[in-house]
């Protein structure tokens, strides 16, 4: 049987042409005169779906490939694609795009004639209102096309039967998949994977990036169990059918980059009780198997998780690719249960593009942005001398910085809401997007037009926890303490990039620092997180919906720092931030328990998105042995309260010679910081802040 790197092989090719899907959209003009724009929208997306010539791949078992949108254009082709694209332009990232966790567990159950037996009783349930009836019918057109894509792969793969270097008995098998999903609901695991993978095809195909496939143990389970039951399917084959279609995520990489598809095992069930379950593991093995950074993949950890599921995620992390990240489930579900959601909605969180917390189906696409403290701390730092000078004490600067910081939240929210507002909304619709999407069908809305049964929630990611807390602490006690210079000393110092003011550096570096389990600086972070919390609290999305903060920077510490000066805590200007919610790499000197024990301290119940904590360990750390005890530490720190944690598992002398010698280091996957990444292939700062982490060589 071939394997999984044959199938990477034939991806590695890289198709001619150009990713030019509105050239397929184009031809979709005119198919319904005098359609409205949402019929429109939806007969472009007819076109996109069922135009192209479907692909297939001499190892694949899961149809579905982006491959044929890769099209030579002469340049009137091209200025024709692009004039479309002017004509109908779609929502951007912050106005609800992508970054969304489809229904799939609706999808599976009902299958395309389910959902379609849907939208018929809703055109019932709404005659009489024109508006809902034609944008019920541009839904259905999109779905309708979804049918007719799986009908063409089908037939694409008997026609290819017999062809050299394709297998009949594979072709066979997804061409019967593919018909049988046409027909009914999948009845088969290897029939639900389909139907996931295809749809999700369909999603890159309209350019919508970092699509989740959500709790994917879940919803396919009880096709898996009945399979296995029947003696159908082994685990071994579940394996391989998993790692074949995760393999295809990599296909983004044509694009020049990885796609952020994130997937998520584990977790709660919605009566509470841990769901852990055989395929759970499986999708671990798929992972490990296939070993490239696409497939997000992200565990939630419950209190009375399984030892061994704990165990497979580490031993995976421990192959060098990173993932999963490990969620604390109690954290995470205690943080979304304060906006307000359902209960049995909360359990079914999983996450979008990193490590965004989400409600899988129920609300429009998720957005964020990002926020900089450290700007307004900056900003108090530039008041004149006598003015600094006039604080008596840490408790009236920090209200001074508070003031900033409420002054720069409002800030935040205005170019929210101005970014956010789209001009006549009903030409930017996505009826195909809304199908999947809990409500939308039943009330015969767009997916961001109220249809989906909560509003939008966006993320406030919050910049530099271990900067603003380290400055703080040295601001305290440098200034107010031990009264060694006065603020506006310090202030001169921090303009000046610490040129000709070496002694004051060593004093602010010597000061009490987040990662030790120093509360002198573990406070701050305290306060931090508590404070822009409160802030952020009291506004609303443009819908009503909820605005969470979050801490996963990405790499956007690096960018933020490029434009900020000096840090009271001897961070020179243009300098990285310490990232997401971590200390600042290399101030953390008192070993991971310590770091760990001072990231716990914050109440993350507070960050409803999620955050990041980046540790890298020494490959030692992931033996038989030794494994044990990172498991133990882990739980620890999340029954203390920390909500995440991602480990590289890797060493500097690795990393130093790629960036050497980096064509002998071409498969070397890390862990970034919300995402996996190929290290060759990233930017020499990012490498460089990777670099830079505290490396812990044992417990």
């Amino acid at each position: 049987m071939r394997t999984i790197d044959d199938l990477k092989s034939e991806l590695d090719q890289r198709p001619a042409g150009k990713f030019c899907p509105a050239f397929f959209k184009r031809r979709g003009e005119g198919r319904t005169p005098g359609a409205s724009d949402a019929q429109e929208r939806a007969d472009a997306v007819a076109a996109l779906f069922t135009l192209p010539r479907p692909h297939l791949y001499r190892n694949d078992l899961i149809a579905g490939s982006i491959r044929g949108l890769y099209v030579e254009l002469s340049e009137d082709e091209r200025r024709a694609a692009d004039e479309w694209s002017k004509r109908y332009p779609g929502r951007n990232f912050v106005q609800g795009t992508d970054h969304f966790a489809p229904d799939y567990a609706g999808a599976v159950t009902e299958g395309i004639p389910g959902l379609l037996a849907r939208i018929r009783s809703s055109k019932q349930a709404h005659a009489g209102e024109p508006d809902r009836l034609d944008f019920l019918c541009a839904m259905e057109t999109t779905l309708n096309a979804l049918s007719d894509r799986l009908t063409a792969y089908a037939q694409e793969a008997r026609l290819l039967a017999g062809r050299d270097g394709y297998d009949r008995e594979r072709l066979a098998f997804i061409a019967e998949n593919c018909d049988a999903l046409t027909r009914s609901a999948p009845r088969t695991f290897a029939q639900g994977l389909q139907l996931v993978w295809m749809i999700h095809v369909c999603f890159v195909s309209e350019g919508r990036y970092a699509m989740a496939l959500g709790r994917i143990d879940q919803y396919l389970y009880p096709l898996y169990r009945a399979d296995r039951e029947r003696g159908a399917l082994s685990d071994e084959r579940a394996v391989e059918l998993l790692a074949h279609t995760f393999a295809k995520i990599g296909e983004w990489r044509w694009q020049g980059g990885d796609d952020v598809v994130n997937i998520c095992i584990g977790g709660v069930d919605e009566d509470g009780v841990c769901s852990v379950n055989d395929l759970s593991y499986c999708v671990l093995h798929a992972v490990r198997d296939v070993n490239m950074p696409g497939p997000n993949l992200s565990a939630r950890i419950a209190p009375d998780c399984p030892d061994r599921f704990l165990d497979e995620c580490l031993k995976v992390i421990g192959t060098g690719l990173g993932y999963p990240a490990l969620m604390n489930d109690t954290v995470n579900l205690a943080a979304l249960a304060r906006k307000g959601y359902e209960l049995r909605d909360v359990r079914n969180y999983c996450m979008v593009g990193c490590i965004e917390n989400f409600i899988a189906g129920k609300q429009p696409p998720w957005s964020d942005g990002r926020f900089d403290p450290i700007r307004y701390l900056e900003a108090l730092l530039n008041a004149d001398a006598a003015a600094l000078d006039a604080i008596g004490s840490m408790d009236e600067f920090m209200a001074l910085y508070e003031k900033k910081l409420e002054e720069g939240a409002q800030e935040y929210v205005r170019w929210l809401w101005k970014h956010s507002t789209v001009t006549e909304p009903e030409k930017r619709t996505s009826p195909f997007l809304s199908c999947f999407c809990d409500c939308c069908i039943e009330r015969g809305l767009d997916i961001n037009m109220g249809g989906a049964r909560y509003p939008s929630a966006h993320g406030a990611v919050l910049m530099g926890i271990g900067t603003v807390s380290d400055s703080l602490a040295a601001i305290c006690d440098v200034v107010f303490e031990r009264r060694a210079v006065p603020l506006s000393r310090l202030a001169e110092a921090v303009k000046a990039d610490f040129a000709g003011f070496d002694e004051l550096r060593e004093l602010v570096l010597a000061a009490p620092k987040y990662g030790n389990n120093d509360d002198r600086a573990d406070r701050y972070a305290v306060w931090y997180t508590a404070h822009l919390s409160d802030l952020f609290d009291r506004y609303r999305t443009v819908d009503g919906g909820p605005i969470y903060t979050a801490m996963a920077a990405n790499t956007s510490n690096i960018y933020a720092g490029r434009d900020l000066g000096a840090t009271p805590d001897g961070r020179l200007s243009h300098r990285p931030l310490s990232d997401a919610a971590s200390p600042t790499y290399g101030c953390d000197t008192r070993g991971v328990t310590a770091t760990l024990l001072s990231v716990s301290k914050p109440d993350y119940t507070r960050c409803a998105c999620g955050t990041v904590v980046n540790q890298k360990f020494l490959p030692s750390a992931f033996r038989d042995g030794k494994r044990e005890k990172l498991a133990q530490l882990i739980r620890v720190y999340f029954a203390r309260g920390g909500q995440e944690i991602q480990i590289n598992a890797t060493s500097r002398k690795v990393l130093e010679d790629a960036r050497i010698h980096p064509e002998q280091y071409r498969n070397l996957v890390v862990r970034v910081s919300g995402f996996s990444a190929y290290y060759v292939t990233l930017a020499p700062e990012v490498q460089e802040d990777i670099l830079s982490r505290t490396q812990h060589e044992d417990v």
